[in-house]
């Protein structure tokens, strides 16, 4: 509902000025500029001219599902060729020579690297009806361990809340056969405000050969959940709905070489959009959340490796 959801990015501005700190965005902006959009935002939540008709957030329009839909196959259609083909297995792989150098050396002292997906940089993924979509790509390597065991620990999915906490509140393996996985993930991601969300995935996993996998994970279910952890706890109505997160796609890709494992992910996701006239409040917001989220799962994939094997991570 507009209404709602834009009184909500109103008091999502306010309550972010007095952390400035968390959000560099928001520190180094100019003083009067901040004094300025805060007056502007406390007008906004005390006035009745945001009184507008009330539409739910609660599921993709058909217009934005079909348009999120052809976007995931065209990207599917490549991530398929190029793992036939596996000449371009990693996106570093295609870099000028002397970029790929200064990437690799990067990934080496053990840092994340987080791009737009090319897909997504060449034009305005945002432009779609009634949503926006997130593309984007990222890389870290984990010295001292194999492929084997990178897999092994990634499929422990009954792990993810220690592993990738405290964005993963709570973790299920529901079913498995073969290398296909149905999981269950509570999420709780507070970037801005504190949104908790129960997810449901299916993943299947593709031997490729003795150093190179992939896999590809949809999200089947996801549900907002109101007061998580109280006894009022309920999952969100249509009018509590604010469209965080509708669907999250992820594709993976690992390559065993030089002492340990490259591990690549690239996810899609789809959100509701910005309100137009709350652009300039709720927009750096929405765009960085995915960003951060996918640098922090790759980042504790990493860690949560070292960790597990820290003999051979020492080697």
């Amino acid at each position: 509902m507009r209404l709602r959801n834009e009184v909500s990015l109103i008091k999502i501005y306010l309550q972010t000025i007095a952390y400035s700190p968390a959000f560099p965005h928001i520190a180094h902006m100019h003083r009067a500029t901040t004094q300025k959009r805060t007056r502007i935002a406390l007008i906004l939540l005390t006035s009745s001219s945001l009184v507008s008709p009330l539409l739910s957030a609660d599921t993709p329009a058909p217009e934005t599902t079909k348009a999120f839909d052809s976007y995931v196959q065209a990207a599917e259609a490549r991530n398929n060729e190029e793992l036939a083909a596996r000449k371009t297995f990693l996106w570093v792989d295609v870099l000028p020579e002397r970029e790929r150098e200064r990437t690799h050396q990067l990934l080496k002292r053990q840092q994340t690297i987080i791009r737009h997906s090319p897909s997504c940089a060449s034009r305005d993924c945002s432009n779609i009806p009634g949503g926006m979509i997130h593309d984007w790509i990222g890389i870290t390597f984990v010295p001292g361990v194999t492929l084997q065991q990178t897999l092994a620990a990634l499929q422990d999915y009954d792990r993810d809340a220690d592993y990738y906490r405290p964005t993963v509140l709570r973790a299920k393996l529901l079913s498995r056969v073969g290398n296909s996985f149905r999981i269950f993930l509570r999420l709780k991601e507070t970037h801005v405000l504190t949104a908790v969300l129960d997810t449901e995935y299916e993943i299947q996993y593709l031997a490729l050969d003795g150093t190179h996998a992939a896999s590809i994970s949809h999200s089947t279910q996801i549900t907002e959940i109101e007061s998580a952890g109280s006894p009022q706890e309920h999952a969100a109505s249509p009018k509590e709905n604010h469209g965080f997160l509708w669907r999250l796609n992820s594709y993976w890709r690992f390559y065993q070489a030089d002492g340990g494992v490259y591990i690549q992910c690239n996810a899609i996701s789809l959100t509701r959009d910005v309100p137009a006239r709350l652009g300039w409040l709720a927009g750096p917001f929405i765009q960085n959340v995915p960003r951060e989220s996918l640098d922090f799962t790759l980042t504790a994939t990493r860690e949560a490796l070292l960790k597990k094997f820290p003999s051979q991570a020492g080697k």
